[in-house]
C-alpha cells in the first residue's frame, strides 16, 4: 500500500519559517519525481516545487528564492523548507509522487498570520 504522509504544518507569523516533510512508503522512492503543491482557501491547487529523480528542481514564481525542495532517498522523504513566509502562502500543502503512476498525500495545513 502506497502512503505519502505530510507533516510539519502549522501556524506561523509572517516572515517566519516552516519545514514540511513527506514520508513515502510502498514505492521505490528513488524512481519517483516528487512535488509539493498547495491549495489556498477558495482557490485552485497550484504547483509549489518539484524535484526529479536526479535532484533537478523547479519552483513556482511566487516562492522562488524563499522555498527549497530537498529529497533524502535514504529516508524516503522529501522536504519543503519555507522561509520568509507571507499570508498568501496560507494553504493546504500536498506532497505527490510521479512516475508511471501518481500518488498524493492527504495534505497539511499551513497558516501564515499575525
Amino acid at each position: 500500500q502506497v502512503q505519502l504522509v505530510e507533516s510539519g504544518g502549522g501556524l506561523v507569523q509572517p516572515g517566519g519559517s516552516l519545514k514540511l516533510a513527506c514520508a513515502a512508503s510502498g514505492i521505490s522512492f528513488y524512481d519517483y519525481h516528487m512535488s509539493w503543491s498547495r491549495q489556498p482557501p477558495g482557490k485552485q491547487r497550484e504547483l509549489v516545487a518539484s524535484i526529479t529523480t536526479d535532484s533537478s528542481t523547479l519552483y513556482g514564481d511566487s516562492v522562488k528564492g524563499r522555498f527549497a525542495i530537498i529529497r533524502d532517498n535514504a529516508k524516503n522523504t522529501v522536504y519543503l523548507q519555507m522561509n520568509n513566509l507571507k499570508p498568501e502562502d496560507t494553504a493546504v500543502y500536498y506532497c505527490s509522487a510521479h512516475a508511471t503512476r501518481e500518488y498524493w498525500g492527504q495534505g497539511t495545513q499551513v497558516t501564515v498570520s499575525s
